[in-house]
């Protein structure tokens, strides 16, 4: 399917270049504000049923609609949007998407009311390949360095020195409706959606090319290591796995980099296989959008920035809409909103 829709045909393509070719250049374009986070799109054979699902276990959203769609809505004025189809998205080969998730209140008092519930599946976060889990991230070795986990040899090393879990708050994980994989953590003030955490072929050269084009805002780096430049954005992925992982054979975490939409997070780890990342369109998680008030000022700043196009501007409910494509082939779609 997403092979489809992202070929799609010659005439999209050629309605891209003639719209674009008909708007002004970007100039001041360049320093527009900042995009917010407008919502996250997903595949759904049964949008009703997702929809309980997600109202039940985040008692702080409710169900809505919005643009002709189905929608989850989360108090920060975040939505999950649903677009019905017939059979279950594909979830592999891997896109840039990987999950998303919500801050809650206390991670321990949610993780212990979801152990009554049937219809949640927990998964279990192994703790070395050796064997071994837990189902929240506190209750085994903290990470180090900025790292939100320990590699072989430092868990041995904590283990000689007789390092204990931090307890309290920390990350966890269910599998929902559809084949999504959702994290819950806490605790923090308000429940609210929260992030989308993805891979990137280059994680600190995708932070470049989103704070130059979408104008989004960088999350320091958690080690306290300088900014990058596009002299040096490409870092080989760390050859050590760390745990705790949602895979046995661990999790590569090095390098990471962030920016942030507003409140909502977007973060990545660098490509966990060895093949490169497929495009989102017709994927589970098929797009995630960004809101923005003068939709054309936006098209002209990209389209003098060389950026991909997807889609001509079409609409979308009672508005107007684009789709771009990222560094790693994810749909990146501008809404405007007034």
């Amino acid at each position: 399917m997403s092979q489809v829709i992202r070929s799609g045909s010659c005439a999209i393509a050629a309605a891209v270049v003639v719209f674009a070719t008909q708007l002004p250049a970007a100039g001041q374009n360049a320093m527009l504000p900042p995009p917010g986070f407008h919502h996250l799109r997903l595949n759904s054979v049964d949008p009703d049923a997702a929809i309980a699902f997600y109202t039940r276990q985040f008692p702080s959203t409710s169900k809505a609609t919005w643009g002709g769609f189905a929608a989850l809505k989360s108090p920060n004025n975040v939505m999950l949007l649903f677009n019905k189809v017939a059979t279950p998205a594909p979830v592999l080969p891997q896109t840039a998407i990987w999950h998303f998730g919500w801050h809650v209140v206390d991670v321990r008092k949610n993780l212990a009311l979801y152990k009554t519930r049937p219809e949640v599946q927990l998964q279990p976060l192994y703790t070395t390949d050796e064997g071994g889990s837990v189902l929240v991230s506190s209750d085994t070795w903290p990470g180090t360095g900025g790292v939100l986990g320990l590699t072989k040899a430092q868990i041995a090393a904590a283990r000689a020195e007789g390092v204990k879990p931090a307890g309290g708050a920390g990350f966890a994980y269910m599998a929902a409706p559809d084949n999504a994989l959702v994290e819950y953590q806490g605790d923090f003030p308000a429940e609210r959606f929260n992030h989308v955490h993805m891979f990137q072929e280059d994680p600190f050269c995708a932070q470049l090319w989103y704070r130059k084009h979408l104008n989004a805002t960088p999350v320091p780096s958690r080690s306290g290591d300088a900014p990058r430049t596009e002299a040096d954005c490409k870092v080989a992925r760390s050859p050590d796995r760390t745990w705790p992982a949602l895979e046995p054979e661990g999790a590569y975490r090095v390098p990471t980099a962030a920016v942030t939409f507003g409140d909502v997070a977007i973060t990545w780890y660098m490509r966990q296989g060895e093949e490169p990342l497929v495009g989102t369109r017709g994927h589970l998680y098929d797009h995630f959008a960004l809101s923005v008030a003068d939709l054309d000022a936006w098209i002209a700043k990209l389209r003098a920035e060389g950026v991909t196009f997807l889609e001509a501007p079409y609409r979308l409910g009672d508005t107007r809409a684009v789709m771009i494509e990222g560094p790693s082939r994810e749909a990146i779609e501008l809404v405007e909103i007034k």
